[in-house]
Formats: C-alpha cells, sequence, structure tokens
C-alpha cells in the first residue's frame, strides 16, 4: 500500500479523534462536528473546479475525508468506534450516488 494512503488514513482517524476531544470537553456538540463536516462535503461538491473538472469518481474522492468523518462521528455516538477499514466500507456502501453528479 501506498505509504501515503496510510498517512492520509492516520490523519482521518486522528481528526475524529480530535472531534471526539472537543465533543467531550463540551466545546462542539455531537451535531455541531456533523454540520461542519456536511459544510466541507458541500463546499467540496460544489466547488467549481469539482463540478467542470473533476469526473464523478475524483469528486467523490474529494468528498471522502469529510464523508468519513461524519461517520466517525455518528458511529461513535451509537457507542461504536470503528476501525477506518470499517468506515471507508460504511461511506462506500451509504453515499448518495447522484448527489455530486451533477
Amino acid at each position: 500500500m501506498n505509504s501515503a494512503n496510510l498517512q492520509l488514513e492516520g490523519l482521518y482517524l486522528a481528526i475524529a479523534a480530535i472531534h471526539e476531544t472537543l465533543i467531550a470537553k463540551g466545546i462542539m456538540s455531537r451535531q455541531e462536528v456533523d454540520d461542519a463536516m456536511r459544510a466541507a462535503e458541500d463546499t467540496a461538491l460544489t466547488d467549481y473546479r469539482s463540478m467542470e473538472n473533476l469526473r464523478p469518481a475524483e469528486r467523490d474522492a474529494l468528498a471522502f475525508p469529510a464523508r468519513l468523518l461524519r461517520m466517525a462521528n455518528a458511529t461513535v455516538a451509537d457507542g461504536k468506534a470503528l476501525s477506518f477499514t470499517a468506515l471507508a466500507r460504511r461511506v462506500g456502501s451509504g453515499k448518495d450516488f447522484g448527489r455530486d453528479q451533477a
């Protein structure tokens, strides 16, 4: 596996841990974290270069980090901390295929 991919996986897990710390300390609510990640995903999908110059699979890749972090936030809320692989599978199986393919 490409070491850059492993670095990104580690980064996503680190950001998810930061989210949990912010929630545990009462700095942000779980809903505020979800709203922030939804806004990041929306920005990624509506950015002018995303719509004009990227294929749908590339737009999905651009939105993947926010989607994964939203999924991590939701699963921890349900009392289940999932691995990166499990989160990525859930993101892949639960994505809205029509949303970013305008």
